[in-house]
């Protein structure tokens, strides 16, 4: 069946129409309700349920929840329930550390007044107060399209069509996507977003800004023993295992029930394609002032997922005609305090307040560029501003001196109100990877079972499951481009870089053969973005499917 013989989508129409359930597209549903009751809402979530994608460390500023929900400490159930009461700053070397005195610290790296919780737990409360309010929430429902009007206004989204088969043709299970048309549509994918990507493109909402920055972020949730549990207490460190050159960091946080999360986050400007993150990771956990945690304990689960890094200099215009980018489509993630929550659910409730005064006016499928004039002076931009050479510092100076630099920037900031420069990034993070013939490989230890895994024991934690007989959703553009440039001249990093095992090239008959366990990939996107030839294209798959985050 082609393209032109599918039936006609069914569609529906609403005011709103927010891709992502996530902080900033449930926040700006809330705030759409709270300011008018009348308006038709709804929000779209590729996952399984709401929650089953989200992964981050956590530990929240409340500012934004605050705001948005200013009685929430009335509400019993709130996830909210592990204040930070400790806060630590290690530097790792090969066989030690040293603790950062915390007067050292500019006041913003403070976590006091935060608290450590499951962000997808957090994205679970938030979806049941949208909809109490009136709020449609569609699960299992993955946004695959974009759809325009004549003048080329985005006027909706379209779902994705089931029960394609692995040949591109319907299957006897096929059911075509829907249509869902708004006034006003707003993307919250969360990073790289495949929509938010088209969009930025066909907008050039990118001129101007510096390319955006990522990391590959890891996280386990431990249960350790009571005796070396310590609720409220966050440990944040940087340095061992990653070298000078990579940057990168981790932490340890202290939730409720005798469970600690741990988390690795390597940034994707990485030059070396020997370079194994996951591996990283799993080294990390060895180091003398890390490991004693977990004597005893029992892993529960595993994930990873790309963070912003970019920070104020490479947020994209926001507005497009038709609507705008929220949350971490944007990039709002503040670097240095490892936090972009927060300016998630500030971003979807200005972006709802704009788009509820433009449709008391009567508009629609214009550009609510008020979104873009203005997030600069709110706190989100005020957040975003004091920080902003903190990466590229690091990127520039390295681990030890550069980190040092953007302290001493952050400290200008905070005396002085703001300091006198503005640094770039660069390349792009696909564009830092270097050949790998100027490079050596890295012997990584086997894991052990105990403390150390591998990633597909891993990938296993985290229930992500794809139905196999459809399409593969990582879209290789030139496969014999992958072959001459990705293996001859890069060394095959995908083979690395993935926390999924994704990619292996395999032998074959005497030549080596690009295999995609697509199966596996847990939606981080470190492929769509490292691609040293920017040959790889993540789209979504079939709605409902990829990992099923339980509390993380």
């Amino acid at each position: 069946m082609s393209e032109m013989e599918l039936p006609e989508r069914e569609s529906m129409e609403f005011d709103v129409v927010i891709v992502g359930a996530g902080p900033a597209g449930l926040s700006a549903a809330i705030r759409l309700k709270q300011l008018n009751p009348e308006l038709s809402v709804v929000v779209l979530e590729k996952g399984a349920e709401v929650g089953a994608h989200i992964l981050s460390g956590a530990v929240v500023d409340p500012i934004g929840i605050d705001r948005l929900l200013p009685d929430w400490r009335d509400d019993e159930s709130h996830p909210f329930k592990t204040p930070v009461t400790d806060d630590q700053f290690l530097f790792l070397g090969p066989a030690g550390s040293v603790r950062l005195p915390n007067a050292f610290m500019p006041p913003l790296m403070n976590n006091h007044g935060n608290y450590i919780v499951s962000l997808g737990l957090v994205c679970r409360w938030l979806a049941e107060k949208a909809e109490a309010l009136g709020v449609d929430i569609y699960p299992g429902f993955a946004a695959t399209e974009v759809l325009y009007n004549d003048e080329g206004a985005v006027i909706g989204v379209a779902t994705g069509d089931m029960g394609i088969e692995k040949n591109g043709e319907p299957g006897p299970n096929f059911t075509r996507g829907m249509a869902l048309l708004g006034k006003y549509v707003l993307i919250g994918e969360g990073v790289r977003g495949s929509l938010a990507k088209q969009l930025i493109s066909r907008f050039k909402l990118d001129e101007g800004r510096e390319p955006q920055k990522y990391g590959i972020g890891f996280k386990e949730l431990w249960e350790v023993q009571p005796e070396k549990h310590k609720a409220g207490l966050v440990q944040h460190s940087f340095g061992w295992p990653l070298d000078m050159k990579t940057g990168g960091g981790s932490f340890l946080y202290h939730l409720h029930d005798n469970l600690v999360a741990v988390g690795f986050v390597v940034h994707l400007n990485y030059k070396n394609p020997y370079i194994f993150p996951f591996e990283e990771f799993q080294r990390f956990k060895t180091h003398p002032a890390i490991r004693d945690t977990f004597e005893g304990a029992k892993r529960i689960s595993y994930g990873a997922r790309a963070i912003t890094e970019g920070g104020y200099q490479s947020v994209p215009k926001l507005s497009f005609p038709g609507g705008a980018l929220i949350g971490c489509s944007a990039g709002f993630v503040n670097v240095p305090r490892i936090k972009g929550s927060h300016n998630a659910v500030l971003s979807g409730m200005l972006a709802a307040e704009k788009l509820a005064e433009a449709l008391a006016a009567g508009r629609a499928n214009d550009e609510p560029i008020e979104i873009e004039n203005e997030w600069r002076d709110t706190a989100i931009g005020k957040d975003l501003r004091r920080v902003r050479n903190v990466k590229p510092l690091w990127s520039r100076f390295g681990t030890a001196i550069g980190v040092a630099l953007g302290g001493i920037d952050m400290w200008i900031n905070q005396i002085f109100g703001s300091s006198p420069f503005t640094m770039k990034h660069g390349k792009t993070d696909a564009a830092s990877l270097e050949p790998a013939a100027q490079h050596k490989k890295i012997d990584y230890p086997k894991p052990d079972g105990v403390l150390t895994f591998d990633r597909l024991s891993s990938v296993f934690l985290s229930n992500t499951n794809h139905e196999e007989d459809q399409p593969v959703h990582l879209r290789v553009k030139d496969m014999d481009l992958q072959k001459r440039s990705e293996l001859g001249v890069y060394g095959g990093p995908s083979a690395r870089y993935c926390p999924a095992g994704v990619y292996e090239w395999v032998e074959k008959d005497g030549q080596e053969v690009y295999v995609i366990n697509a199966q596996n990939c847990v939606h981080c996107k470190t492929c769509d973005i490292k691609d040293p030839n920017q040959n790889i294209n993540w789209v979504p798959p079939q709605g409902g499917e990829g990992p099923v985050y339980p509390s993380m």
